[in-house]
């Protein structure tokens, strides 16, 4: 299975959808797309949707803590949001929840970054 990405810009938020396979094969593809698009033009925060991601492995882990760092550098958030329990897992076990906010679905993270 193959990643489909889907993204959209709503202010200041990068809404970044994700379908299939997040792995060491697609890892790459979703790195380079985000930070092109965070170098032209001014995203200061990042809302992860996952609710179709049906695997993730440490290089999913790895590409989604560097964009982490990134938004941080901006002084932004980033907040991840409709998780299916196995990639819930996946964040719990490796620590992102304690640097990344969880909501449960697309319209409560954009609330907190003050789009409605």
């Amino acid at each position: 299975m193959s990643l489909r990405i889907s993204m959209e810009t709503k202010q200041d938020v990068l809404v970044v959808r994700l379908q299939g396979e997040l792995d060491h094969h697609t890892a790459e593809e979703l790195r380079a797309k985000v930070d092109q698009l965070l170098r032209q033009s001014s995203i200061r925060h990042i809302v992860l949707s996952l609710a179709d991601l049906a695997f993730m492995d440490s290089s999913g882990i790895g590409v989604i803590l560097g964009r982490y760092k990134q938004i941080s550098a901006r002084s932004g958030e980033m907040v991840v949001c409709s998780i299916n329990p196995t990639i819930y897992r996946i964040f719990e076990m490796s620590g992102l929840f304690k640097v990344i906010k969880f909501r449960e679905n697309e319209a409560e993270a954009l609330h907190i970054l003050g789009v409605a």
